[in-house]
């Protein structure tokens, strides 16, 4: 299990107050910090965890070097008062790799892990000064990892990825992007290479998680090898499902609004409707009346033809 001293940067920009992730962007962010700080105490003793924003008024380090939930859970609960304004990245990776630096054991590898859930700005949008600090920090020993939901997944993959690749040494940094759905934000993130070193399971058992890259990938059904963690595997199963359930519900109740209402049977018993039809029909065959044919003989002949033609029908 790795030895790592691990800076957790979320994003508490305004973005934050969407609610296309259950039950809101900021509440599935928090809920997947706190699996990662479990993960990786559980994961060695030695490990810390520290959380810090990017947003707001600026960059903040609220924890440093903790192994105790209490603080981390007491930051979220005060960061959740502080959403609002745009994310500064690389402010931020600047700020945690000054604060992992100054780690008590220096024998902890150096770790961040970053939340971008809105789009980049500034310095952070600009591809050329993200690889300058991706070199950076590759030669300061430091990982990196990206969790890119909400609209980070679309519009910023590409410089993330560029990020990432540039930063990573022997494999160590990943990106993970994590589109809306039934599925949690957390649940997808313990499934990713992210924390595979941690559970103890090898990258290339680990499936191409939302789209994660840095990473080998065996292409497990939801990125979760079954064998390795079943009880995961059951429960992101059972919400596919669920969820193919729903849709095919709404499809059909689409449907029967749009389906015509079927005409009501003709009762073929009622004599005045048979007689209209042998009318009708007769009239279509172009039934000629002699001059001295009268109304009676006109009437017994169309019903003659109307009784004739529903034998055949029948």
């Amino acid at each position: 299990m790795p030895l790592e001293a691990t800076m957790i940067i979320i994003d508490n920009s305004e973005y934050m107050r969407n609610g296309d992730y259950i039950p809101s962007r900021f509440e599935a962010q928090s809920d997947a910090v706190k699996t990662i700080f479990q993960t990786k105490i559980d994961s060695n003793p030695e490990n810390t965890v520290g959380v810090m924003t990017m947003a707001n008024k600026g960059a903040e380090v609220l924890v440093t070097h903790s192994k105790d939930i209490g603080q981390i859970i007491k930051a979220l609960h005060v960061t959740s008062s502080k959403i609002g304004g745009s994310i500064d990245i690389p402010t931020a990776i600047n700020i945690a790799q000054l604060a992992l630096k100054h780690r008590e054991n220096k024998n902890l590898r150096q770790r961040i892990i970053v939340f971008v859930g809105s789009p980049l700005e500034g310095q952070g949008a600009d591809e050329r000064e993200m690889v300058k600090l991706a070199k950076r920090l590759k030669k300061n020993n430091v990982a990196v990892d990206f969790v890119a939901f909400g609209d980070g997944v679309e519009e910023d993959t590409n410089v993330l990825k560029v990020f990432v690749d540039n930063t990573t040494s022997s494999d160590n940094s990943h990106l993970v992007s994590v589109p809306p759905g039934s599925h949690l934000l957390s649940d997808m993130i313990i499934s990713s290479p992210i924390l595979s070193e941690d559970r103890g399971v090898p990258p290339e058992a680990m499936g191409d998680v939302g789209g994660a890259s840095g990473s080998g990938g065996a292409n497990f059904e939801f990125g979760v090898d079954p064998s390795l963690d079943p009880e995961l595997a059951m429960a992101l199963r059972m919400s596919m499902e669920e969820e193919q359930a729903r849709q095919a519900a709404e499809e059909q109740t689409r449907q029967a609004t749009v389906e015509p209402q079927l005409e009501p049977a003709v009762d073929k018993d009622d004599e005045a409707v048979i007689l209209a039809q042998g009318l009708a029909m007769s009239e279509r065959n172009d039934i000629e009346m002699g001059e001295d044919e009268d109304e009676e003989e006109a009437i017994a002949r169309a019903i003659q033809m109307s009784m004739k033609q529903e034998e055949k029908e029948q």
